[in-house]
């Protein structure tokens, strides 16, 4: 098969478009920045959403749902919650249509369904949580509540891209209440540690953890957490965000609980969150000129095995033994699939699975048959070798583990490897404009200076990374003195 993929070195974002589209895993739609995630994307998405779903249980947290649609007066109760959010926002002005009398077939705006109080698509859902949670909080025993939610959000954007920046987007918000500022920021460091587990461990992708500064926090918190990843273009992206909403909303909502003391005490809070943009994060960091590149944990399909024959009878016997080998694998929870279509030659399939990136393909013939072997080839360094069929099903599960090991090692080498110090402004632009990655700098701690770089470089603070050591220096921008180094580089 003709891929048509073009390769990283001419142009990067068309190489990601190229991937995301020919891959199988998202197309464009009819409605202007919004996107339609395909069956094999969204097959993705599901095992990433499973497994996290899995961790947040695991941690005491419970899924719930709330509306789609916040009152414009919820969004206004916290200032700067309002401030940050209300150029993204999509708003609902009525709630019926007419036929036009004056043009057959066509549909107006019935003036008489005016609302009475303008409604905002969800673009986050603190605010109309909050107000949900003033009649579930009544004393100290309500806590701490532990709520996530997997839904929809829409946040109007102006450029987009696929899975990094559309205009409508799925992912997960946890929102939780707390009695004191300790649970609080406990609870928004331990999922921040549960995202670094799942991005690493399960996507193989090493990611940075640390904490925003003032002009990069969300709208409403206090503190926010993140993880940042590298792409191989030397952006960074952020993987996740883990907020300490301090009283800010239960302030704004009235959410009091009866302490043990008798007394009434505002409650803490917390939310976060991440969203398929994980899974344009996969297709960057990991991916090349033939295709996806995929690690095994999250694969929507983990092997293939593609029969070679000529004829009927010899066809017969490789579908017997196909069927004892996809047996032992699925009894190793092995996700497979045998592809004896007759619509395409072998070669057409083994590209088409590259592609695709399937972690492990199979190739088994007569003649493979008749020396008790199979041909095994692994995506990930495109390595091909003859194994025996007898114990198939446990060299490949322990293939699939060296191919997952293989990636995040990859990765992190590639991250370490564009971590770069530098010590004054000349340099910082020279290794921005040659090098990229991350920039490990001195900064002088004021917004001033920060809006200034962004101004001149697009380069932004990605995180002020957690146990940061402290370290004498002067601000790389201003000369200004600065007690520790910050993670710089220009960001998706």
């Amino acid at each position: 098969m003709s891929k048509e993929i073009t390769s990283r070195e001419t142009d990067y974002s068309q190489w990601y478009n190229d991937l995301v589209l020919k891959g199988g895993l998202a197309d464009y739609s009819a409605v202007r920045g919004c996107m339609v995630i395909k069956p094999y994307g969204f097959a993705l998405w599901e095992n990433m959403r499973d497994q996290l779903d899995r961790m947040f249980k695991e941690t005491g947290h419970v899924n719930a749902y709330f509306p789609l649609f916040v009152p414009r007066s919820f969004l206004e109760k916290e200032e700067g919650h309002a401030e940050g959010f209300a150029k993204e926002c999509a708003v609902v002005t009525h709630y019926r249509l007419k036929a036009n009398p004056d043009k057959k077939g066509e549909l107006m705006v019935d003036p008489e369904s005016k609302l009475e109080e303008e409604l905002i698509v969800r673009p986050t859902s603190e605010t109309v949580i909050w107000n949900t949670y003033r009649d579930w909080i009544q004393s100290y025993r309500d806590l701490p509540l532990l709520i996530n939610q997997w839904a929809n959000v829409v946040r109007w954007e102006m450029r987009t891209r696929l899975f990094l920046r559309t205009t409508e987007f799925l992912w997960q918000e946890g929102h939780t209440a707390h009695a004191t500022a300790e649970e609080a920021v406990v609870e928004t460091r331990k999922m921040l540690d549960v995202y670094e587990d799942f991005v690493e461990n399960w996507m193989a992708l090493p990611v940075i953890k640390g904490v925003k500064t003032a002009n990069e926090r969300f709208a409403g918190a206090v503190d926010t957490y993140c993880i940042e990843a590298l792409m191989q273009d030397g952006k960074a992206l952020q993987a996740g965000t883990s907020h300490f909403l301090g009283q800010n909303f239960s302030k704004a909502f009235d959410v009091k609980y009866l302490s043990r003391e008798n007394k009434q005490e505002y409650v803490w809070a917390t939310s976060w969150g991440t969203s398929t943009r994980l899974i344009g994060a996969l297709v960057m960091a990991h991916s090349d000129d033939e295709g996806l590149v995929l690690p095994p944990k999250i694969a929507p399909l983990q092997v293939v095995i593609v029969p070679i024959f000529k004829g009927e009878e010899q066809k017969a016997l490789i579908d017997q033994k196909a069927a004892e080998i996809i047996s032992e694998l699925k009894a190793l929870h092995i996700s497979v699939k045998y592809d004896d279509s007759d619509n395409n030659r072998p070669g057409w399939k083994f590209a088409a699975y590259e592609l695709k990136g399937v972690p492990v393909r199979m190739a088994l013939g007569a003649r493979d048959l008749q020396s008790n072997l199979i041909e095994v080839a692994r995506r990930d360094t495109k390595e091909k070798l003859s194994v025996s069929i007898d114990g198939i099903a446990g060299y490949v599960k322990q293939l699939l583990d060296e191919i997952q090991e293989n990636l995040v090692n990859r990765a992190r080498a590639y991250r370490d490897a564009h971590i770069t110090p530098v010590d004054n402004w000349e340099e910082f632009k020279q290794v921005l404009n040659e090098k990229g990655g991350f920039i490990s700098a001195h900064w002088d701690g004021t917004s001033e200076t920060e809006d200034k770089i962004k101004e001149e470089t697009k380069a932004t603070i990605r995180c002020i990374p957690l146990d940061n050591p402290q370290e004498e220096g002067l601000c790389i921008f201003s000369g200004k003195p600065s007690r520790e180094r910050v993670l710089f580089a220009v960001a998706y």
